[in-house]
């Protein structure tokens, strides 16, 4: 896996159900490597710490080998990389093989995998319709949140080489289908529960969804 471009974003103010509303999802390439810090990317903006931002989702990745897949659905935008609000855009990342709490050396940071993207209605104000959200959900490709265990600096064409890989664990695209497909994975649900580092939300979320059935 290989970063192809670092994204910052500017504050911007957007309309949203008639009031004004204040977001860093507009990211775009910059030259300069960018400093992971445990809670945020140095110089970017989170504007809404209540579901972006902290230790949990300190960075977010997104794919390079999707976009061709979105521009095909939205030809008409002004594509570049950091639409989908990431820090860093990677080239070889696989939401089905990618593990939650795998260990990978970036740049000068060590960073250890710590969710899927749930996207909100700032996606979709940046695609111009809140339908990319329900598309997102089932194209079943959200992008990596990590964890930063050691801050540092990342800049295009560093590698992700990886530290501890967890091959019995829940891939990232497991997760989605226990927060969102409509099929019942019950004994990955449990899997998930058990896992020490899926987060303390993704959890919440699998017990409101499988609720009692979870403990038969």
């Amino acid at each position: 896996m290989k970063v192809v471009s670092t994204n910052i974003g500017e504050p911007q103010t957007i309309s949203w159900r008639g009031k004004e509303v204040k977001t860093g999802i507009y990211k775009y390439p910059v030259i300069e490597p960018i400093f992971l810090d445990t809670e945020d990317v140095k110089g970017d903006h989170v504007m809404d710490r209540r579901v972006h931002g902290g230790v949990d989702k300190a960075c977010y990745l997104y794919a390079a080998e999707h976009y061709p897949y979105w521009k095909g659905k939205y030809p008409d935008l002004d594509w570049s990389y950091g639409m989908f609000g990431e820090n860093l855009t990677v080239l070889g990342l696989d939401e089905g093989i990618i593990k939650i709490g795998d260990v990978y050396q970036l740049g000068d940071a060590i960073v250890q995998v710590s969710q899927p993207r749930q996207p909100c209605y700032k996606l979709g104000v940046r695609f111009g319709t809140q339908t990319v959200l329900k598309q997102f959900i089932e194209a079943m490709m959200p992008g990596v949140y990590l964890r930063v265990l050691t801050s540092g600096e990342v800049k295009t064409d560093d590698v992700l080489m990886a530290e501890e890989i967890h091959k019995d664990g829940i891939s990232i695209r497991d997760m989605y289908r226990l927060l969102y497909d409509q099929n019942s994975y019950l004994d990955l649900a449990k899997k998930a529960l058990d896992n020490p580092f899926v987060t303390v939300n993704n959890k919440k979320s699998i017990l409101n969804r499988y609720g009692s059935s979870i403990s038969k």
